[in-house]
């Protein structure tokens, strides 16, 4: 099955991303959100992104008004109708997650596919509200998408071989490298990086350095090129915390839980960048 027109939902960091990767590599695509305000800030970014390409030189002018030809901005459902692959990009909120599936599986066509973009939430879980849960898929991009090489293809107990083909092939058509992963939580990157992340919250709140000290640790002695701290901040302490209750839930595995600092953190509204203050300040 050939892959022509994609549907995206949320308009948001990691939708206006894939939105961006999908339109510069040619696919056409269709980004909805639930105000015109929110799409309109998702168009907004993404032709930044591609300007500063072009700062680059990575991009030409005539590259960027082709790519931002082929995306269609939408605060309708119903533009979704005729897409191959419908990908959720929402918050990362189970209920939320299922009601989108739910609304999208009843505007499709029967062998339109539908992806999460989901970092922690089970495939399996949401893949059974669908009628037709074969069709269910996660495609885990990282971000900022349109720079990340990365997508973990993960595959719902309930996922045909057909989807998960053609998963495979959208990804590597944008020009990335898929993995495929099983279903479990956290799947497989983030099962190893927010443990490490979460571990650097505990190494702070015991005194042991201080984030300056955490983050230059771990860029120098192991080569990472940002810090644990920085790096949760970039995330939002919000997210992380949600993907380690996730874990911690999951796996019934005390190793999971979230460090107190964490919580303390996200319940003062530090959640890092986007609020201008988390370790780190950005005010």
């Amino acid at each position: 099955m050939s892959i022509q027109h994609i549907g995206v939902i949320g308009a948001g960091t990691m939708g206006n991303g894939i939105a961006q990767a999908c339109a510069v590599a040619g696919v056409p695509v269709t980004m909805v959100d639930i105000s015109d305000a929110a799409v309109q800030h998702g168009i907004a970014t993404i032709t930044k992104s591609l300007d500063r390409l072009i700062k680059k030189e990575k991009l030409t002018e005539a590259q960027r008004d082709a790519a931002l030809a082929l995306i269609k901005g939408s605060t309708s459902y119903d533009d979704l109708k005729g897409a191959d692959l419908v990908i959720e990009a929402a918050t990362e909120n189970l209920e939320l997650k299922l009601r989108i599936l739910r609304q999208v599986e009843g505007l499709v066509g029967d062998s339109t596919v539908i992806a999460s973009n989901t970092s922690s939430i089970s495939i399996t879980q949401m893949a059974a509200v669908l009628a037709k849960p074969e069709r269910a898929i996660g495609l885990h991009f990282f971000n900022p998408v349109p720079m990340m090489a990365l997508v973990e293809v993960i595959r719902g107990l309930q996922t045909s071989d057909a989807t998960h083909a053609l998963a495979v092939a959208f990804a590597e058509k944008l020009g990335k490298t898929p993995i495929t992963v099983k279903n479990q939580p956290g799947f497989v990157v983030n099962r190893i990086l927010c443990p490490m992340i979460n571990e650097a919250i505990f190494v702070l709140a015991e005194g042991a350095a201080s984030a300056e000290d955490i983050d230059t640790g771990m860029k120098l002695g192991c080569n990472h090129p940002i810090g644990p701290l920085a790096l949760a901040d970039m995330i939002g302490l919000d997210t992380m915390l949600a993907v380690m209750n996730v874990f911690y839930d999951g796996f019934n595995d005390p190793k999971y839980r979230p460090a107190p600092l964490l919580k303390e953190m996200v319940a003062a509204g530090r959640l890092g960048r986007k609020t201008g203050r988390g370790f780190y300040s950005y005010e």
